[in-house]
């Protein structure tokens, strides 16, 4: 594979998504591992507090989309219990073999800009750490919120950019020196170099959700956590609310 710079940040289209690809399965064996310790075991909470935002009920239908090795499904779980349904979608193989040895067993192989769902089929979609990667915002929300029933509720959770200029500044340094030499440590330098990278490109939070609102969602909220570092967005697709 070329450069970093060349295969990933700085490409679009087809070509991001073939060179993003290969590298979620160039680093799946090791992404549970580090995503632990670059969150500070923190991001289970955060997709605990995600999932309470979509308000499941038992027995709903849940979607998680880039569902990786599969820790957005846990949560999701919970809330539909055991008379409801959760399915993980992503465009990498190797990650969704991690995923079922967890033990979820929904899995399909996918692309975010163009679900191999029907319309209207869930309560619920999720998103964790996928919408930065996607070679095309607008088509990644549009097609979630064509899966949604009227009604439903979606959820991204993503890296950001700090307001704060200072806590910015302090942010850039630890995620372009000390990432990427963590990464090192486990031979994936080059992936977890285009992590700092593809957040000081990603869009901001009002650009993610001018990007929700134009795909047709409304009620477009988000929370910061992590003093500024990870944000979730959350948001409602038109229709009455679901029981």
């Amino acid at each position: 594979m070329a450069k970093v710079e060349e295969a990933i940040w700085k490409t679009e289209g087809a070509r991001k998504r073939l060179a993003v690809q290969h590298m979620f399965a160039e680093i799946a064996p090791t992404y549970d591992l580090l995503n632990s310790i670059l969150s500070l075991s923190l991001h289970h909470r955060w997709r605990r507090f995600a999932v309470s935002t979509l308000k499941l009920n038992q027995g709903d239908r849940a979607l998680d989309v880039c569902c990786g090795t599969g820790d957005f499904m846990v949560p999701l779980r919970q809330a539909v219990g055991k008379a409801g349904l959760v399915v993980g979608i992503d465009f990498c193989q190797p990650m969704l073999e991690r995923a079922k040895t967890k033990g979820h067993d929904r899995l399909s192989r996918g692309d975010a800009c163009n679900l191999p769902v029907a319309s209207g089929q869930f309560q619920g979609v999720s998103v964790g750490w996928g919408i930065r990667n996607v070679p095309d915002i607008d088509a990644a929300h549009r097609e979630l919120v064509r899966v949604l029933k009227p009604g439903g509720r979606f959820v991204s959770l993503d890296m950001a950019l700090p307001t704060n200029k200072f806590i910015r500044r302090a942010s850039e340094v630890v995620t372009n020196m000390v990432v990427p030499r963590i990464g090192a440590l486990f031979g994936k330098t080059r992936a977890y170099t285009y992590l700092p990278k593809s957040t000081q490109s990603f869009s901001t939070r009002e650009q993610l959700a001018a990007s929700m609102q134009r795909a047709g969602l409304i009620d477009v909220r988000h929370k910061d956590l992590l003093l500024g570092n990870v944000c979730i967005h959350y948001a409602q697709k038109p229709g009455a609310p679901l029981a």
